[in-house]
């Protein structure tokens, strides 16, 4: 895996945790937030409920506080005739809250907190009673008016701004709506919504600074394992041109001395051979390096390619194989001459290796996205190519069928260095198999 390679499955696991991460707490944020809205709902719903059972007057609610305390604890121990222990339970008792539990749930003080109105209709609909005694906030006329529509609205629970109401059949046969003042309780759950926001957003800066720190920290020692095989590559390569050149030389001495036989004649065949590996090797660490873009020229990949397939007609003719060209004229993009005629060279010969018998191979040549993308286009017949796995075709050394493709030649390298080049344009390149065709389709930005 080259130095690109891996600063690509960098950059697809911070993007994969940023996700991870972001969908958790949004579903942890949602639950909260649901949960709290319903909760709050259901707790007001039933306060309401409370409200109207006892015809909109809540018990307590219009009693002044004393000043004074006539509790005979509170005499005897004014005056010290009792122990100085306190009953915790009873105290607790007292403090705990009122005598209803939806009320405790709600708020302790909910019978002297509490800001409501309620409204009387008749069966004609016609208002016959107002109590606005424990609402500050709005006029007579406000209420009226809101009682009114909340009183159209048909339903038994609803919600005006910040006042939810109850509509219910009180003991006398009318019709009872009830307005509770839930503005604190709406702000309290916007200020949860809120904070569960932020604390998201926050969490979300945190955990991505942190997965972009460690995952550069994580892959240092991936790239400088890449840097070192490329290094490698590059010194076995030089390394290794000095014993094959000996070799030939020993060989053709011993040929020149006694002639060549099949021993002399296996021998040269096999030092080409790696020979042309050697080469290849160079050739993919010199792949895998970023051109600089800015040193490149404006030059007419329509032409290049041209020049590059017309040697192969030949070739085509010799093997009885139809070679067609479709290309688009006057394509330009900024790149190096050479390397897009060796990805033409690379694919044209990779289709007649692979084309079947008196096959057909196609190289097409056009733009996308309004002329910002080449599209390389080789294909060539294989109907034998259903159930091969395209997706190894560009690995190194990689071969679909090891004896075949060794009496076709080639080191299974070629592809790989197509897919070098593309990915210095900032492009892509890919095989797929379809109506009996391999089709190898290159993307240059």
């Amino acid at each position: 895996m080259d130095t690109r390679s891996i600063q690509k499955l960098r950059l697809k696991f911070i993007k994969i945790s940023t996700i991870t991460y972001f969908l958790v707490m949004f579903f942890l944020g949602t639950c909260i937030n649901v949960s709290n809205y319903f909760i709050t709902e259901r707790q007001i719903h039933e306060v309401l409920d409370y409200m109207l059972s006892l015809n909109g007057n809540l018990p307590g609610s219009g009693q002044a506080f004393r000043t004074g305390s006539t509790h005979p604890r509170a005499e005897s121990e004014a005056s010290g005739t009792e122990s100085d222990s306190i009953d915790r339970k009873e105290v607790e008792s007292i403090t705990g809250g009122t005598d209803n539990p939806t009320l405790d749930n709600f708020s302790p003080e909910f019978h002297y907190s509490a800001r409501y109105f309620s409204a009387t209709f008749d069966q004609d609909g016609t208002m016959t009673d107002m109590q606005t005694t424990h609402v500050r906030g709005l006029t007579d006329e406000q209420a009226a008016l809101a009682a009114k529509a909340a009183y159209l609205m048909k339903s038994s629970y609803g919600r005006l701004g910040n006042y939810y109401f109850r509509r219910g059949v009180i003991d006398s046969g009318e019709t009872m709506i009830i307005m509770l003042n839930c503005a604190s309780q709406i702000r309290s759950n916007r200020r949860i919504l809120m904070i569960t926001c932020f604390i998201g957003l926050v969490g979300l800066a945190i955990t991505l600074a942190l997965v972009i720190i460690f995952s550069s920290r994580i892959i240092r020692p991936e790239i400088e394992n890449a840097r070192r095989q490329k290094q490698f590559i590059t010194n076995a390569s030089h390394e290794l041109k000095t014993p094959l050149a000996v070799i030939r030389a020993n060989t053709e001495i011993g040929e020149m001395m006694n002639g060549e036989n099949e021993w002399t004649q296996s021998t040269m065949r096999q030092v080409e051979r790696l020979d042309g590996l050697v080469q290849n090797l160079v050739m993919i660490a010199r792949a895998a390096e970023r051109e600089d873009r800015s040193e490149l020229s404006e030059i007419d990949i329509s032409k290049s390619v041209e020049e590059s397939v017309n040697p192969y007609r030949s070739l085509a003719q010799q093997e009885k194989k139809d070679l067609q060209l479709a290309i688009t004229p006057d394509v330009r993009m900024q790149a190096d001459e050479s390397k897009i005629r060796q990805l033409t060279a690379l694919l044209v010969d990779n289709a007649f290796k692979y084309c079947d018998d008196e096959g057909t191979i196609r190289v097409s040549l056009d733009t996308l996205k309004k002329g910002k993308t080449v599209r390389l286009m080789v294909q060539n017949t294989y109907k034998e190519g259903a159930n091969v796995d395209y997706s190894r075709f560009f690995e190194r050394f990689y071969r679909e069928d090891e004896a075949h493709n060794v009496d076709r030649g080639g080191y299974g390298i070629g592809l790989s260095i197509a897919e070098s080049i593309c990915h210095q344009y900032g492009g892509s390149i890919n095989a797929s198999w379809k109506n009996d065709e391999i089709i190898f389709t290159c993307l240059l930005n």
